[in-house]
């Protein structure tokens, strides 16, 4: 038994090593590519000069290379590992909570609880600022955060929240709240251009703001969940048999769906409604790794942000010097993945 617990070990360190250094390639390589070309050598360099605070080692490049890696490209790749990973980790999170494959960070209306408050904010014309970020941005996590708590709330019976009930309150306030921003794209007609490229999700202008703001936020979701990863295991066996094995059932459901929520309504709230990531990632490493979520939810993080830096990259060089949505991207990439991933499922079971 011994034995089986220390290689298995072993085998999710190498994983985690693997996609670890698969991340760092990816974001060298993306932070290299663009319309003003730098050697991917070059980028790494300035990057672990100014990590090891050797920045006096920096000015043998030309200040555009410097600006354009640290100023233009390093921040929305970031921002990219973090909403990546966010996204991927929340819906591993959604699919073993629910026990739904399907599952994705956007199921309880999050992603139209943001759109509303971004929606709002595109026609108030951007005009404030706080903490160096737009209205949007503010105003988009808001309407995230505040769908959470209403989704909870109606859902709660006797202090339980059963998972159906969940899903239908998730689907009446989503259905509610698109109608809402569907009134408003019709009466702002001037602004419908923006809230639509807006839904479509792209990481396009962000700033190290962006990734101060959200990190928070992500970050303590994904610990959360992470901690919580045997309660996750137990459950997958059925609510009452894991309150028999000890499992504070309605107490582990409340914060693990507040920490996946809370993962999408910081990554939405910066990012925009980015598709797919949330859905196809964990359902692809489950086939990998298997059902447990200590090893799914952190590899699910990894290879999420690992996919969402690609797609980036692609959103942005395709057209040069015009850009693509993200979310476009990730729906191409993924629909026909996931169309495959059923068919097999499909198959598997008949």
């Amino acid at each position: 038994m011994r034995v089986d617990s220390s290689s298995r070990g072993k085998k999710w360190a190498l994983t985690i090593l693997v996609l670890s250094l698969l991340l760092i390639l990816a974001a060298i390589v993306s932070a290299a590519v663009g319309p003003a070309d730098i050697a991917a050598v070059d980028v790494a360099q300035m990057i672990l000069h100014h990590l090891l605070g050797m920045d006096d080692q920096l000015n043998k490049w030309p200040m555009s290379h410097k600006m354009i890696v640290f100023q233009v490209r390093l921040p929305r790749i970031v921002l990219a590992v973090i909403v990546g990973g966010g996204l991927a980790m929340a819906g591993a999170t959604y699919q073993g909570l629910l026990q739904n494959s399907m599952a994705d960070p956007y199921i309880i209306g999050v992603s139209a609880g943001a759109s509303v408050g971004a929606t709002i904010g595109i026609l108030l014309r951007n005009k404030y600022f706080a903490f160096g970020l737009s209205v949007v941005t503010l105003l988009a996590f808001v309407g995230a955060v505040l769908t959470i708590f209403l989704v909870y709330n109606i859902a709660r019976v006797g202090g339980r929240v059963p998972i159906g009930t969940l899903l239908l309150a998730g689907v009446a306030v989503s259905s509610f709240f698109s109608a809402i921003v569907s009134f408003l794209m019709v009466v702002a007609n001037q602004s419908m251009p923006e809230i639509v490229y807006w839904m479509m999700g792209s990481l396009s202008g962000r700033s190290w703001n962006h990734v101060k703001a959200s990190l928070p936020y992500l970050a303590l979701g994904g610990l959360v969940v992470i901690f919580y990863s045997r309660e996750l295991n137990i459950l997958l066996v059925g609510e009452e048999t894991a309150q028999n094995l000890g499992v504070n059932v309605e107490r582990v459901k409340a914060i693990l769906l507040i920490a996946g929520s809370l993962m999408a309504a910081a990554a939405v709230s910066v990012s925009g409604v980015i598709g797919f990531v949330g859905l196809i990632i964990p359902h692809s490493v489950r086939i990998i790794t298997g059902p447990d979520h200590r090893i799914l939810l952190p590899a699910s993080g990894l290879v999420g942000a690992i996919f969402l830096v690609i797609a980036d990259t692609a959103a942005r060089t395709i057209l040069a010097p015009a850009e693509l949505p993200v979310g476009v991207i990730t729906a191409i990439a993924g629909a026909p993945f996931f169309i495959y991933l059923l068919r097999r499922q499909k198959q598997s079971r008949y």
